[in-house]
């Protein structure tokens, strides 16, 4: 099944290697999420641990959400503030210098619109992407296989549903673009 994950295909989350990467995960995060604000480094080891890949200068202020974690990729100099949500069932790319407000919601897992396929257990995932640059503002939802441009800005509260371009404004319900920005 994991391999099933890892494709973008069907599978069942229940699966018991599935069930034991997200065991590791979840104790990693109860670590991390009752760590001490002086703890520094032992969170950066935490998330170490945790991620797929963390640049240096990454700061994460806990508590974080995810579900397996390994599928996580954060560049350099990048901040997540307070109650970020990252459900990893397919990769997640954050580039450099990116900032997430608080209770950011990045989702990658999907579900079938079929309620039998539901209740069988079925779901699947998409990537998302985030270029370099990019502020994410408190409370906005990437919705899974979304692709966002470098240096974009998505408005607090906007749930993302489809790609957005590089150096662009966007914010709503859904998010839209309204406003460019101008080259550097």
């Amino acid at each position: 099944m994991r391999q099933r994950m890892r494709e973008g295909l069907p599978y069942k989350a229940d699966d018991p290697q599935l069930r034991a990467d997200f065991m590791r995960a979840q104790q990693l995060l109860a670590s991390f999420n009752a760590s001490k604000p002086e703890e520094v480094q032992e969170r950066r080891t935490i998330l170490q641990q945790l991620l797929g890949t963390c640049g240096p200068e990454v700061t994460v202020t806990p508590p974080l959400r995810c579900d397996y974690g390994q599928y996580i990729h954060i560049g350099e100099r990048t901040f997540l503030n307070y109650d970020c949500i990252l459900l990893d069932v397919a990769t997640i790319r954050i580039g450099a210098r990116c900032q997430l407000g608080p209770g950011v919601q990045v989702l990658t897992a999907t579900h079938p619109v079929d309620p039998a396929e539901r209740a069988e257990g079925w779901e699947a995932g998409e990537p998302v992407t985030v270029g370099d640059d990019v502020w994410i503002g408190a409370g906005a939802i990437i919705l899974p296989g979304v692709t966002i441009g470098d240096a974009s800005v998505i408005g607090a509260g906007s749930v993302v549903t489809r790609d957005v371009p590089a150096r662009v404004v966007v914010a709503g319900n859904p998010a839209r673009v309204i406003r460019r920005l101008g080259a550097e």
